[in-house]
């Protein structure tokens, strides 16, 4: 007897699902803004969710970071591998290891995983995974340098149940919450995300009620094949060849003043791409090493951006498909235990992707993206005189904006490329009621950006007061104080970028990948670029020029002199005669 054929889904039913899937993602992470006490979560959006089905493939991951989220199918294939048959409903697993059978990218993301049933059949895999106050190890926040091992960095927990058939596993969270310091916190954060867990189990199942799951994972299955058919007809719209990318950070954290650089060869043959990250340096004694998993996830996330945007609301299995990545075991791009990773999001993270960009701007120039300006957040820890309780404290408004893009000025609101624009800076309001910080001085700083026909966007002077006491700053999470990200096409470099503390009539600077110990009363200061430019400055529009020096963003002296415009003072005015003699090729 012949199998019936499959009739094919309607094209209503195909987007509503579709569109389901993602709207679920969404309000997973509205969960967690609205029931996590974490400012770094519920705030700042460092976290990321998704859906995955029972074999790990990618389904819907439309909002988070890259390096928590893109890497995950991995780490749900070690998840069925440990577990097998002892998967059930309720079920819910806790992990942070990078090594483990984790495949997290460092321990300060913790990420719970549910297997979602439908009707006894597992069939798809949820997650929330987000930056946690604390994971324990020698400093508060997780990016705190010089470990000896991945144990110094704090706790490290391997796949394991914390909920089993729908029952609390009390003991176990008793345990991991007695390593961290500050537990009744994150008990509640941890909550606040098996709670979009469960939201995400809930609203499945409803849909499957409804559309039946036959229809759910047909127009799944629909949407991966065009998803698919989709990215290969893009790659061969790239000229067939191998194009070569690189990027370099500070140095390892450990070895201090000596510079890492991560190389990727980049080959475009027919419909498919590799990514060739082989050739890279042994893994560091310091925490810039990346794990296959985060590596593999910033990679990705780098040949999206250079993909047709049009795909970007469409990212799936059928997406990761026809881009392969490639990486030496060892190496610090393929880290092995146990190493640390504790920087590896940032610094060799950042790298990954800023090498990767670099090569598709030579393979399609006419899309070129710059070189965002460096994470310079840091951590900060110690007590807070006002409730005399302990404080851990991030915040990416001191962060300079996204490099440009070939047709566009860079981004100078939005922080992180790695962020994929779910980061956000914070409310320096409640900031200040959060933390001991007296903030003096946001705004963004003249010429602090990569010059270019599409210059950066803008870089930040910041400066705040310490009010607390006992404090230290981790600037683990920074870079960009020795090395520089690519500008595109002629474009410059993004800035270096510098940070010390005022304290009396002393400047005492420091570095990024550090840790530091501050006085009440001292004020931090940092000068933060933004991002690299695309094209000559000499082609730049002057009257975006005019308009950028009237914003006091461009000053008068680098109008003339980088971008080839003489402006009159009084009133502002272009002098065209002199800006058309100054662009005169040599």
């Amino acid at each position: 007897m012949k199998k019936k054929k499959k009739r094919p889904v309607d094209e209503l039913t195909l987007s509503t699902v579709w569109y389901s899937l993602q709207r679920i993602c969404w309000d997973m992470r509205y969960v967690i803004d609205r029931t996590a006490q974490n400012y770094f979560m519920a705030a700042l959006h460092d976290l990321s969710v998704g859906i995955w089905d029972a074999r790990g493939r990618t389904v819907s991951v439309p909002v988070g970071i890259a390096s928590q989220f893109l890497g995950a199918p991995f780490a749900v294939k070690s998840m069925i591998e440990i577990f097998g048959k002892d998967l059930h409903p309720g079920d819910v697993i806790l992990t942070n290891d990078p090594f483990h059978g984790g495949h997290n990218c460092h321990l300060p993301d913790w990420g719970f995983f549910r297997p979602i049933f439908y009707k006894g059949e597992l069939l798809f895999w949820t997650l929330a995974r987000g930056h946690q106050l604390d994971s324990g190890g020698s400093y508060p926040g997780g990016y705190f340098s010089g470990g000896y091992d991945i144990h110094s960095e704090g706790i490290c927990i391997p796949p394991i149940k914390v909920f089993e058939r729908g029952v609390e596993q009390k003991e176990i969270l008793r345990l991991l919450w007695n390593n961290v310091r500050l537990p009744e916190g994150m008990k509640i954060d941890n909550y606040s995300m098996i709670a979009s867990t469960r939201l995400c189990e809930r609203r499945l199942t409803e849909l499957m009620d409804k559309y039946g799951k036959e229809t759910v994972l047909q127009c799944i299955e629909e949407m991966i094949a065009r998803t698919e058919r989709a990215t290969r007809r893009e790659i061969r719209t790239f000229p067939e060849g191998t194009y070569h990318g690189e990027s370099t950070t500070d140095d390892d954290g450990t070895v201090y003043d000596e510079p890492v650089t991560v190389k990727v060869q980049l080959t475009v043959h027919g419909d498919e791409m590799t990514l060739d990250l082989r050739d890279n340096v042994p893994q560091r004694k310091g925490f810039i090493n990346s794990n296959f998993a985060t590596t593999y996830a910033n990679a990705m996330a780098s040949v999206v951006l250079g993909l047709d945007p049009a795909l970007a609301d469409f990212v799936n299995e059928g997406t990761l498909r026809p881009i392969h990545v490639l990486a030496t075991p060892g190496t610090v791009v393929h880290a092995q235990y146990p190493v640390t990773v504790g920087s590896s999001p940032n610094s060799v993270g950042v790298q990954i992707l800023e090498a990767v960009l670099d090569a598709l701007a030579k393979a399609r120039p006419e899309r070129a993206i710059a070189a965002a300006g460096r994470n310079r957040a840091h951590f900060a820890f110690g007590r807070d005189l006002r409730t005399q309780g302990q404080y851990v404290r991030l915040s990416f408004s001191c962060c300079g904006g996204l490099g440009a893009v070939n047709g566009f000025d860079g981004y100078s609101p939005a922080v992180l490329m790695q962020g994929r624009g779910s980061i956000n800076r914070g409310s320096i309001e409640e900031e200040e009621v959060r933390f001991p910080y007296r903030i003096g001085k946001y705004e963004f700083a003249a010429d602090l950006m990569g010059a270019g026909k599409y210059r950066g966007g803008l870089g930040i002077d910041w400066e705040e007061v310490n009010e607390g006491e006992g404090s230290g700053l981790a600037t683990g999470c920074t870079d960009g104080d020795d090395t520089r990200g690519h500008g595109c096409l002629g474009g410059e470099p993004t800035p270096l970028s510098r940070m010390f503390i005022r304290r009396g009539d002393q400047e005492i600077p420091v570095h990024s990948h550090r840790v530091v110990f501050i006085e009440r009363g001292d004020t931090i200061v940092k000068v933060s670029a933004g991002g690299g430019g695309v094209g000559n400055p000499r082609e730049r529009d002057p009257e975006r020029v005019l308009e950028d020096v009237r914003n006091e963003v461009v000053s008068l002296r680098a109008a003339r002199e980088v971008y080839g415009v003489h402006i009159e003072t009084d009133p502002l005015r272009i002098d065209w005669d002199q800006t058309r003699a100054l662009r005169v090729p040599s």
